[in-house]
């Protein structure tokens, strides 16, 4: 962004934790970074289309299995790049090439598993994204279906790998799985609880 981002209240740059080097970082991923910058000036609170397959590209996963997958990437594993919710979807920033390379790791993973991961939405080179707004301001929130989980704060984010995305997508399937435990027409069947068995 331009000066103009000084006079902006440190309330209003850090709402949603982008920061102004995030979102020099995400407006980088377009044709005209000026401009997406000069739109977030007059509207901190707009939602902005940006372009896949240079500065980032994006795995979009069901909320819920996204939700899976970050607490892996958190828990177990390297940490994750700026993460997004945009309309009932996890928007996970990945390194350039990982939407090209991604499905056929998962194709490879899998099989003929099917149904453990739930479909990934690859966007790279030649697609688009709606990303949330960087600077909501307290009189205009983001809304609920669109925030950002882990906010871009740097100009040179570290962005995950196709490997990495699916060590998360496997792990986060497998953590899923679970045996449902309920009353039966017949109880004299035994149970077992198998949701810790690997």
């Amino acid at each position: 962004m331009s000066d103009t981002r000084d006079d902006l209240p440190l309330s209003a740059l850090d709402v949603s934790g982008v920061t102004a080097d995030g979102a020099d970082w995400l407006a980088s991923a377009g044709t005209y970074p000026r401009s997406t910058l000069a739109l977030w000036e007059d509207r901190p609170d707009a939602p902005v289309v940006l372009p896949c397959g240079t500065a980032f590209d994006v795995v979009s996963v069901p909320a819920v299995f996204g939700r899976r997958m970050l607490d892996r990437l958190w828990d177990e594993g390297p940490g994750s790049g700026p993460v997004a919710v945009f309309r009932g979807r996890t928007l996970l920033f990945a390194a350039p090439g990982t939407a090209q390379r991604l499905p056929s790791l998962l194709r490879w993973e899998e099989f003929g598993r099917t149904g453990r991961i739930p479909s990934l939405l690859c966007h790279g080179t030649g697609d688009a994204v709606t990303v949330p707004a960087p600077l909501p301001t307290p009189a205009a929130p983001t809304p609920l279906d669109s925030r950002w989980l882990v906010a871009p704060d740097t100009r040179h984010p570290w962005l995950p790998g196709p490997e990495i995305v699916l060590w998360a997508a496997v792990r986060a399937a497998r953590a899923a799985v679970r045996i449902s435990i309920s009353s039966s027409p017949d109880q004299d069947a035994k149970v077992y609880d198998v949701s810790r068995r690997r």
